[in-house]
């Protein structure tokens, strides 16, 4: 007995596109704050409507082959429409499903959907990422779910196409023409200038509403695209982020001042005299604390002390309380920070693309090199993570250490090692025993590797924190016990950053040491519900500890800023006179504009926070300008960089 060739079709379609809208709907409230004000209907209606029309799009795609194959059919009779339709559909419909899983795990982490940062699991540490799985999830029982999930696909597609499909003949063939037509239509899903999937306008006003009418679908093939048009080297960064003038205006705009063309020497810039900086010289280190957010300490009590002996720093040093990470990612941030320039928007790490054998002559620790300064890249993981100890030791370090010679310096055991590096409290041993041994000047970038899955403490520690306040239960959208056991070791990585600003400045080292710390991101936002998600969610610190000698009498810390900021800023208080090139701008110098710049498009600006290309207020217009120049600039440097223009190639 034959079947219907279309009806098999359209009861699949139908099926699929109501368990996304279901998916979608679970997502929604998934992932809701718990203080958000309620969701007028109408809203709610908009947003699925809107992710209908997507899904409806992305179905039209994976149902156009199986269309275009029964138009064959009508051809070729002997053609097993049925068996083929059973394996395509259980292939791509099983693809479906990992993508909108993974988006939503994806989400849970980042706060957003799928970015190309998902192939960062192919360029990451696989042995680190497999234990993290292994100690952090259920891995049998999801073993189990998938395997049962793919079965029932499997049975029901064999229910569905259980019989061969009627060649498509007479009205059949007409109907089947008609029908993809109507699919090539979902697939476009308007009738306006631009299909659906390009359709970036908002659908409610609300800013959470509009992120889940999004499509994962979509989200993973932008991702590709980006990630495949970044490894090429050929993506516009400048006109994805609404750039339109030249490269050369886009310099004078950075620079605050004409630019006749886009030269380089257009972002030359000089630190004013310091006198007690070039009697001084001080050793500078560089912290970058992984995934330390500053969101999380207002929840700071008895309880859940979270910050240990960091508190008594923070409070008494300068502490820039408007700081946001330049991207969500450790190498997205970390890379464009030592290089003075600003994140890319869906661009991969210059360590593993076409720059990673160049030096860039934008790199902060060039310019300590040419002070004088003896300069090290100290990471607590493999320096052949993300390629970072060939790619720094071309940006002018002297120096790239990593675990290995943490643990050789320190003669470590195997229990004082976690899965990504040295646990902080030795990475931090490390950094007093090479400045107390010091001959000369030392310029030192840390970046730290605890605060990051699996969580696990060091043997032995007794976490300060006992419990989570109901406050922060509140704008939790994870299991409390992972939060628990995650927020422990967040609480162990900054008590040890304390502990080590504490033996400093027990020494004589306080007197001739700056200590700045920042982190790459703040990832503990995947799992929280902010209030003003805009203002709050990219949120790190910037915290200087300076001598005496070297303190400015005031110092406005409410000026937004980002990492493009960091170096331009600890020029000024620990060089003199010294040239440098870069994007950023000094947060201590008042006649110039500052803005907070984020790679998802969130600019912070002194009129507050805002998303690229939703300026209201002139000084925020002002920053978004300064945002697409900035990128533009950083984009136009990676690629002469590249190209080899700047005469600083590395064989």
């Amino acid at each position: 007995m034959k079947t219907d060739p279309v009806k098999p079709l359209l009861w699949l379609f139908v099926l699929s596109l109501c368990a996304m809208a279901l998916f979608r709907l679970y997502f929604y409230f998934h992932f809701l704050p718990s203080n958000a004000d309620p969701v007028r209907l109408q809203d709610l209606l908009a947003m699925l409507f809107f992710g209908l029309r997507l899904d409806m799009s992305a179905l039209g795609y994976l149902f156009l082959p199986p269309l275009l194959g029964l138009l064959i059919g009508a051809f070729w009779p002997k053609l097993p429409c049925s068996t083929i339709f059973r394996y395509y559909f259980f292939g791509v419909l099983l693809f479906l499903i990992a993508v909108l899983f993974g988006d939503m795990a994806y989400y849970s982490f980042f706060g957003e959907h799928m970015t190309l940062m998902i192939f960062g699991i192919f360029d990451d540490d696989t042995r680190a990422l497999w234990a993290i799985a292994q100690k952090n999830y259920n891995l049998t029982a999801l073993l189990i779910g998938a395997l049962l999930t793919a079965l029932l696909l499997w049975l029901g597609l064999g229910r569905l196409f259980r019989a061969p499909l009627k060649p498509a003949k007479g009205r059949y063939l007409a109907m089947v023409a008609l029908l993809i037509i109507l699919d090539l239509l979902a697939i476009r899903g308007s009738f306006g200038k631009y299909p659906v999937y390009r359709w970036s306008e908002d659908v409610v006003a609300d800013r959470y509403a509009n992120q889940v009418a999004k499509s994962p679908f979509y989200a993973f093939v932008r991702a590709v695209k980006q990630y495949t048009k970044s490894k090429s080297g050929h993506a516009d960064y400048a006109k994805r982020v609404g750039w339109h003038g030249t490269t050369a205006t886009a310099y004078a705009a950075v620079a605050e001042r004409p630019c006749p063309k886009a030269d380089l020497a257009c972002l030359r810039r000089v630190t004013p005299p310091n006198p007690a900086a070039k009697r001084l010289r001080p050793h500078v280190v560089v912290i970058m604390a992984e995934s330390f957010g500053l969101p999380i300490l207002r929840y700071q009590s008895p309880d859940f002390d979270i910050m240990g002996r960091l508190k008594p720093h923070f409070e008494k040093d300068i502490l820039f309380t408007r700081f946001i990470s330049t991207a969500n990612g450790t190498i997205a941030s970390m890379e464009p920070t030592l290089l003075n320039l600003t994140a890319l928007p869906g661009s991969t790490p210059y360590a593993q693309g076409p720059c990673q054998t160049r030096t860039f002559p934008t790199a902060a620790a060039s310019v300590y090199q040419k002070a004088g300064y003896e300069t090290t890249f100290l990471y607590g993981g493999d320096l052949s993570w993300r390629n970072v100890g060939n790619f720094f030791a071309k940006q002018g370090f002297e120096h790239v250490e990593g675990k290995a010679k943490i643990g050789a310096a320190l003669r470590l055991g195997p229990k004082d090692y976690h899965d990504w590096g040295v646990y902080d409290q030795f990475l931090y041993r490390y950094i007093l025993h090479k400045l107390q041994r010091a001959e000369k000047p030392q310029f030192i970038f840390v970046m730290t590797t605890n605060n990051h899955p699996p969580y696990e403490l060091i043997k032995g520690y007794r976490s300060r924190i006992k419990a989570l306040p109901e406050s922060l239960k509140n704008h939790l959208h994870c299991d409390t016990t992972l939060a628990l056991k995650r927020f422990r070791d967040y609480g162990y990585a900054l008590d040890s950053l304390g502990g080590f600003l504490s033996d400093l400045k027990a020494s004589p080292l306080a007197q001739k040491t700056v200590v700045a710390v920042t982190a790459d991101n703040n990832t503990v936002e995947g799992i929280m519900r902010y209030d003003n998600f805009l203002e709050t969610s990219k949120k790190i610190p910037f915290y200087l500890y300076l001598p005496a000698s070297l303190r400015p009498a005031q110092i406005d810390t409410t000026v937004p800023g980002s990492h493009k900021d960091l170096f331009a800023t600890l020029y000024r208080l620990t060089l003199s006179q010294t040239p440098y090139y870069s994007v950023g701008r000094d947060l201590l110098d008042p006649k110039t504009l500052h803005c907070g710049l984020n790679i998802s498009g969130i600019i912070l600006s002194p009129d507050g926070a805002f998303e690229n290309g939703k300026a209201r207020t002139p000084l925020q217009k002002r920053c978004q300008e300064y945002y697409r120049a900035a990128v533009a600039v950083s984009a136009d440097i990676a690629q002469r960089v590249r190209k080899g223009e700047f005469g600083y190639n590395t064989p």
